[in-house]
């Protein structure tokens, strides 16, 4: 039997780590290489950046960056490649399938695309024939529209797209992605627990893996998106503020019963 994954996700943005609450609000938490080395020595299964920088606003250079003598947003993979013995998944400014050969050649096992996947569909298709489905991760961002009913919103949260967040789930697999990420906005930094509703639906809806994020505030709050059906456990901001994240982290899936790698 397949184990349960436990993952960290880190947050980039103008090439400093940062935590993020209702995918608005992003406070500065420290150096992206440092993070890495930490987490090669904790118990942790994966690990995914994501690149959240709007277009235009990435200034390696700034005199308030942490990340000295990079020029480049793709050295800072370069350098957490060299750095992380685990599965890294890297995402961010995908938009084209040399785009993911680049961060695939650069040290990523894995890419996630959103929003260019939306507006471009094929691009999954296309990176699942030239890189292999494994490779290919589908990250999709749920909110509320005006009419309280979930909906994929793309852009960092700030444009809806009118999809269906279990339909586009399933059409990501069908276009050939080999796995899921699912973020939740309205949960996003709040520490109020996983959208156990939405991780079962989504679940129950594709065969791949389903990797569930936002909500996470406790060890705890893991078992909970295991039991309504992901493959995988993710959060963000735990993992900052947290000594032993990842011994109480799977500690507490332990002990629900979920088999974990130890």
């Amino acid at each position: 039997m397949l184990k349960n994954r436990l993952i960290p996700v880190l947050l980039l943005q103008n090439g400093l780590l940062v935590r993020s609450e209702l995918f608005q609000i992003h406070q500065i938490i420290g150096n992206p290489i440092h993070e890495v080395q930490r987490f090669n020595e904790w118990n942790v299964d994966e690990l995914i950046y994501l690149d959240i920088s709007r277009d235009g606003s990435y200034d390696l250079r700034r005199d308030d960056t942490k990340v000295k003598g990079l020029d480049h947003p793709l050295g800072i993979l370069d350098a957490v490649s060299r750095t992380c013995f685990m599965p890294l998944t890297w995402g961010g400014r995908i938009r084209t399938t040399e785009d993911m050969r680049e961060r695939l050649r650069r040290g990523a096992d894995k890419i996630t695309v959103n929003s260019e996947a939306v507006r471009t569909p094929s691009l999954i298709t296309e990176g699942a024939k030239c890189f292999g489905s494994q490779a290919i991760v589908a990250s999709i961002d749920v909110g509320r529209n005006a009419q309280g009913n979930r909906e994929v919103f793309v852009d960092g949260g700030r444009t809806a797209t009118g999809l269906d967040p279990v339909a586009w789930a399933r059409e990501c697999e069908r276009l050939g992605a080999g796995e899921v990420l699912l973020q939740v906005i309205e949960r996003d930094g709040r520490g109020t627990g996983y959208d156990t509703e939405l991780i079962h639906a989504m679940a129950s809806a594709i065969t791949i893996p389903l990797i569930a994020c936002s909500g996470v505030g406790r060890f705890e709050d893991y078992p909970s998106g295991i039991q309504a059906g992901a493959s995988a456990v993710a959060a963000a901001n735990l993992w900052h503020f947290k000594e032993l994240a990842d011994r109480l982290g799977k500690n507490a899936l332990l002990k629900a019963g979920v088999n974990v790698r130890r």
